[in-house]
């Protein structure tokens, strides 16, 4: 498919994410006014979160798709990682508050919320989220895009949020009709608890992930591994002692930084013939992977390759 097709497609898809997320904020601040629940008020903060990052990926979609110029040498990918550590940063920090407030709320005698409304939201909310987030894992599979993937991530950890409100909701009902039921104003507090903490993990990786790229960390050894196993491939017309490959990752784009070290069979007539050899090579391993850069140096002196 054409890089335009893939541009488009990536630009509807977060703008539709853009108007979903917007719908959501005033759905679920109506409900959390309504029910006086505190777990559906922080759903509505995450969803609000949301609509914001929202926002700023339309305009980051933009920027990645420029070329390099006199301000960005090297293309505005970098921007991609960082909005994305931005976002799980935010997200981490919700989580967090939602947990020690809640502790308190706790500590308080608990919190009691018009659970009959809330099962209703949570009904709403949770098939929403879910729906949004399965719709975009499968028209951006096939996109290069980490902001389409973090953003069906988002809306997938809201979707878990929003089951387990529903969840924790039935289980209030449930509990205010029987013996149990000074226990029901709990609910609501514990449920932010264990929510706060169980959403941390998949926030925590993505920060983990886009700190390694905007740091300019090299890939996993078993990604590496395959990369130079298919540029080897490559160059099997090159007589060469070694080739030293140095890789990393920015948004979209993984760069390639390739010292061959030619042995003495190695003889070329005009320089030419050393940019047919890199247009070659560049050509097949864009072929195996659209996103690759390379910059392909050919030397004799192993030093210079340190």
């Amino acid at each position: 498919m054409a890089i335009g097709f893939h541009q488009l497609e990536e630009k509807r898809l977060l703008t539709l994410s853009f108007y979903i997320a917007g719908a959501f904020v005033v759905i679920a601040f109506g409900f959390a006014i309504a029910t006086h629940s505190g777990a559906i008020l922080f759903d509505a903060a995450y969803s609000l979160i949301a609509f914001v990052m929202s926002m700023l990926t339309l305009k980051v979609a933009n920027l990645v798709q420029r070329p390099d110029d006199d301000r960005f040498h090297f293309g505005y990918t970098a921007i991609e990682p960082t909005l994305n550590m931005f976002k799980s940063l935010i997200i981490i920090a919700t989580c967090l508050y939602a947990v020690i407030s809640s502790i308190n709320s706790m500590l308080a005698g608990g919190h009691a919320a018009d659970y009959d409304t809330g099962m209703f939201y949570g009904v709403i909310a949770t098939l929403g989220c879910f729906a949004t987030s399965l719709y975009m894992r499968f028209k951006g599979k096939n996109l290069v895009s980490d902001l389409v993937k973090v953003d069906a991530h988002t809306w997938l950890i809201d979707g878990v949020l929003s089951a387990s409100i529903l969840l924790a909701f039935i289980l209030a009902y449930v509990l205010q009709s029987t013996q149990y039921g000074a226990l029901a104003p709990f609910v609501d507090p514990v449920l932010l608890i264990v929510l706060g903490l169980a959403m941390l993990p998949v926030p925590a990786k993505i920060l983990r992930d886009s700190l390694n790229e905007v740091i300019n960390k090299a890939p996993p050894e078993a990604v590496s591994t395959v990369i130079e196993k298919k540029l080897k491939k490559t160059l099997g017309d090159v007589p060469y002692e070694h080739v030293e490959v140095r890789i990393s990752k920015r948004g979209r784009d993984i760069y390639l930084l390739v010292h061959i070290i030619v042995d003495d069979a190695f003889s070329i007539a005009t320089i030419s013939e050393l940019d047919a050899i890199r247009l070659k090579c560049e050509a097949e391993m864009r072929e195996w992977e659209p996103a690759i850069i390379m910059d392909i140096l050919f030397i004799q002196d192993p030093e210079l390759a340190e």
